[in-house]
């Protein structure tokens, strides 16, 4: 098992007047494809233009576009207005379906999250596989919740409860637990996450940096300082760089879950910098363009 499969939505930022390519998942897919990982991507696209560029994009970045997700009748789009502060808004044209089970060896670990988490009828599948591939891989998962796109929330947190139990790694941000559970402090909420199963929780503050819990209690580090260009992608960058890291120790994959669980507090910290550096990255460019290892090799010494 030497392969990371990630699950989920693919679509074109639309910008006026520029276009990028975007989803949450094809974030995590494409970028630790561009640090030499290797990447199958399972995704809803069509065989038109914009499905042509996403194909383009995730083949050039490195990752495996799996055959099974050129099924559908329109590729999505996202159109973004993006705020003063550099936070973006999005309005969406999508349909989240997914055919079948994906070829692929038992993965290393199996990423999903977003708009593949909650939205019918895709969702369902979604489950389904990381039930099916967990007794193999190491599960990781991010709401990244599109409150536009939720048309019963409280079927939603049910649907995003149900993947944190299933997951060994959790990454939310703030704003996102907010909504999720808003009678609670975040902090309460990741330690209730943790409490449900997963190994580590990992919670991200926008300029006030990130926190994580894990069993051996928790740590936190800064924000690092940059020049924003926007935020799109930030978060996807995160979850980058903490999957990468982890890798790089030997914690992914089923057989792992023990060490991943009795995570030290300095490991979890090297791991949080490594998120938070690729994430400090990406938000110097427009359009969640994320780096590659040697940007980050740079940026590092």
């Amino acid at each position: 098992m030497t392969r990371g499969l990630v699950i989920g939505e693919s679509l074109i930022d639309i910008v006026e007047p520029d276009e990028h390519v975007g989803g949450s998942p094809l974030n995590v897919a494409v970028g630790l494809a561009r640090l030499g990982r290797d990447i199958d991507f399972l995704t809803h696209i069509a065989d038109d233009a914009h499905g042509r560029r996403i194909a383009d994009y995730v083949k050039a970045s490195g990752a495996q576009l799996l055959s099974e997700s050129q099924t559908a009748d329109r590729t999505a789009t996202a159109r973004l207005t993006i705020g003063e502060d550099g936070s973006a808004d999005y309005v969406f044209d999508l349909d989240w379906r997914l055919s079948g089970t994906p070829p692929v060896t038992p993965p290393l670990f199996i990423h999903t999250g977003s708009i593949a988490a909650v939205q019918d009828p895709g969702c369902l599948a979604v489950a389904a596989l990381v039930d099916a591939y967990r007794v193999s891989a190491t599960v990781t998962f991010d709401p990244n919740v599109r409150p536009s796109l939720i048309a019963d929330r409280d079927l939603a947190r049910e649907r995003i409860e149900h993947l944190v139990e299933r997951s060994d790694i959790v990454k939310v941000s703030e704003e996102d637990l907010r909504w999720i559970d808003p009678d609670r402090p975040p902090e309460h909420v990741a330690q209730a996450w943790l409490a449900l199963g997963p190994a580590v929780v990992a919670v991200t503050m926008a300029d006030q940096g990130a926190a994580a819990v894990c069993a051996a209690g928790e740590v936190r580090v800064p924000a690092r300082p940059v020049q924003v260009v926007d935020t799109v992608g930030a978060g996807d960058a995160f979850t980058v760089g903490l999957i990468d890291a982890l890798w790089g120790r030997g914690l992914l994959g089923a057989q792992r879950r023990a060490e991943l669980a009795g995570i030290g507090l300095d490991a979890l910290t090297v791991a949080l910098e490594a998120a938070g550096q690729t994430a400090a990255l990406t938000v110097t460019r427009a359009g969640a363009d994320l780096p590659d290892r040697a940007a980050l090799e740079a940026a590092a010494s």
